[in-house]
């Protein structure tokens, strides 16, 4: 009996969370920009899954549009696996995503397309990724450092403008 309780334990313990949701399978069909993407489920399902760990440049920033290419390179029409994380307060499923074998978003950080989102981040391999992407000037990296605002900070700084710049009022008339 003993024997048959610590089988059901080990075999607990090496199961999935029951938390945990199943990957997603399906094809790239849509770049939105470079940390998101849509999939196409098999069932014919359309699911936008936010690249977790990483942010990517806004499309107004400098580097946005290459980052969004870099992506586009990476995953744009390819079979991909995504590793489900969460899912982010808009509803995107978020996600590590592979095209085969390869990592996209630790690819992203290699190319130095992203920066490592430390806030998130829980992989211990993509800040080194990023030191590597620095010291080689690759990518955004290669920008000069005062265009090289880390995408979080950009979008801060956007909102602070915004709510100090009160909403044009209409004139009657």
């Amino acid at each position: 009996m003993r024997r048959l309780a610590a089988l059901a334990l080990l075999a607990c313990l090496h199961a999935a969370p029951a938390w945990a949701a199943p990957d997603l399978l399906g094809q790239v069909v849509g770049i939105s920009d470079g940390d998101t993407l849509t999939l196409l489920t098999p069932d014919r399902r359309q699911t936008k899954v936010r690249l977790a760990e990483i942010d990517t440049p806004e499309r107004r920033q400098p580097y946005g549009s290459r980052a969004r290419e870099a992506l586009a390179d990476l995953a744009f029409q390819r079979q991909v696996r995504v590793v489900v994380e969460d899912t982010d307060r808009y509803g995107r499923t978020i996600g590590r995503v592979y095209a085969g074998r390869r990592d996209v978003n630790a690819e992203m950080v290699r190319r130095g397309a992203a920066w490592v989102y430390d806030r998130y981040n829980r992989d211990p391999k993509l800040p080194a990724l990023e030191a590597e992407a620095r010291a080689a000037r690759r990518g955004l990296w290669a920008l000069p450092e005062a265009a090289r605002m880390p995408p979080w900070e950009w979008r801060r700084r956007a909102k602070a403008e915004r709510d100090a710049d009160p909403a044009p009022r209409r004139v009657p008339g």
